[in-house]
């Protein structure tokens, strides 16, 4: 069922509709926080479940680059042994999105999320414990598992909670958490290598990966799928079918999925070169500490939280589109200007990491809306889940990429390959529709 309501109206009636069931106003409206108060009691508890899962998601996936000049030196690793680390994730991540994605679609959003956070917790505690590179490989491979599937569940989650209207932007918020787990990692990071010997600093890193235990006892007590689209999912035949994302033809969902997967493999191949390889850029290419190496990421994720509600805002009111191709161009400016910075003028790293952060990250604030939106309730999970972390995998051999150029580039030339992933991602949303105002039931 779905209502219009007049432009003018302050407040949509009855906080926390669930499935989107409110028509979209094209100027936004309701105030600053009016996609939280709109989300209504049930919703608001959603939000910080989701919000909660994907900080910690953040942050239990940065002990590894933040931790991978300690672990190359401890291990005797090259640029493309550390590089495969990362990509091993990455690439794993896409199965355990598949895997949530549908158990979300089978099972419900909430029992899927307890899953993922679990599941990720458990394994990066575990890589504390690698007594060789195989076997934190192996553990990292496993944490991958949980790290692709939570953002997925938990972006759908709370996208069926949210109003058409308000969606780009309270899934911006949910985004936003990246940068605040990214944030918290950094402080983690400082304080640890400052006080425990390099050689095990990285171990104790990865253990305080074990905080997302507490995460999962607020949403087993708290959170709840959103009751309108439990029903629709109950009542459709072919909830969870992953032949159904694949199936060609008009009324098929094949073009929706190839052009999303490639949507998703170019940005964040183009990310997530910046988010392992930077702060190995400022330790070996311009030789900052970790106290310093810490400040100037300060600057870099500062940027990041506020480009993710920036880019959430602007996604209602521009569109998916216009906002995803905006930002990665201004990705791609931002890469090649960053990376050739003249040496010594180490006040300018300082300066453009804000700006740098502001558009990478401001990027993904319409995928949660987006891609949610690209499928129906009875296959949301399974497309979502699919399309974002196969994405994600392809994107994964970016920095394994850079890892081998920059042995003869330097890291900070092989970053400049990061770019060339925001142009596949325009390329891509040729091949699909706007769907600012698309009802989710």
């Amino acid at each position: 069922m779905s209502t219009t309501r007049s432009p003018k109206s302050p407040r949509p009636p009855g906080p926390g509709a669930a499935g989107g069931s409110e028509a979209a106003a094209p100027d936004g409206g309701g105030g600053a926080f009016g996609w939280l108060r709109d989300l209504g009691p049930r919703g608001r508890r959603a939000f910080a479940g989701a919000f909660g899962g994907y900080a910690l998601d953040s942050y239990d996936f940065f002990a590894l680059p933040l931790g991978m000049v300690a672990i190359a030196a401890h291990f005797g690793l090259s640029t493309g042994q550390t590089g495969l680390l990362t990509t091993v994730t990455l690439v794993v991540s896409a199965v355990g999105g598949v895997l949530a994605g549908i158990l979300a679609d089978r099972i419900g959003r909430v029992r899927a999320l307890m899953i993922t956070v679990i599941t990720y917790a458990v394994f990066t505690v575990a890589c504390g414990f690698a007594p060789n590179y195989g076997t934190l490989l192996v553990f990292r491979a496993l944490q991958g598992v949980g790290f692709g599937g939570e953002w997925a569940v938990g972006a759908i989650l709370v996208a069926e909670y949210a109003s058409a209207r308000h969606r780009g932007r309270t899934l911006g918020a949910v985004q936003s958490a990246w940068a605040a787990g990214w944030a918290l990692a950094v402080v983690a990071y400082t304080l640890v290598f400052r006080f425990v010997d390099e050689s095990s600093a990285w171990r104790v890193l990865f253990w305080t990966g074990a905080l997302p235990a507490l995460l999962v006892v607020y949403v087993r007590r708290n959170v709840e799928d959103a009751p309108k689209a439990t029903e629709a999912r109950a009542n459709s035949a072919g909830r969870g079918s992953f032949a159904a994302i694949f199936r060609p033809g008009r009324a098929g969902l094949l073009r929706t999925t190839l052009f999303a997967v490639l949507l998703s493999t170019g940005v964040q191949g183009g990310y997530y070169t910046l988010a392992t390889w930077v702060p190995t850029y400022l330790k070996t290419d311009r030789g900052l500490t970790v106290v310093g190496t810490g400040g100037y990421l300060a600057f870099l994720i500062s940027g990041a939280f506020i480009g993710y509600l920036t880019g959430g805002w602007l996604t209602d009111r521009l569109g998916r589109k216009r906002n995803i191709v905006i930002f990665a161009v201004l990705s791609a400016v931002c890469i090649l200007a960053y990376t050739n910075i003249p040496a010594g003028a180490d006040g300018l790293v300082l300066v453009l990491g804000f700006p740098l952060g502001f558009c990478m990250s401001a990027i993904f604030s319409g995928f949660g809306s987006f891609l949610a939106e690209l499928y129906p309730t009875a296959v949301r999970g399974t497309g979502q889940g699919f399309t974002y972390n196969t994405g994600r995998a392809v994107g994964a051999f970016f920095p394994t990429a850079v890892g081998f150029l920059a042995d003869s580039w330097g890291v900070g030339g092989a970053l400049v390959f990061g770019a060339v992933g925001y142009g596949i991602a325009v390329l891509a949303l040729l091949g699909l529709p706007e769907t600012r105002g698309r009802e989710l039931v």
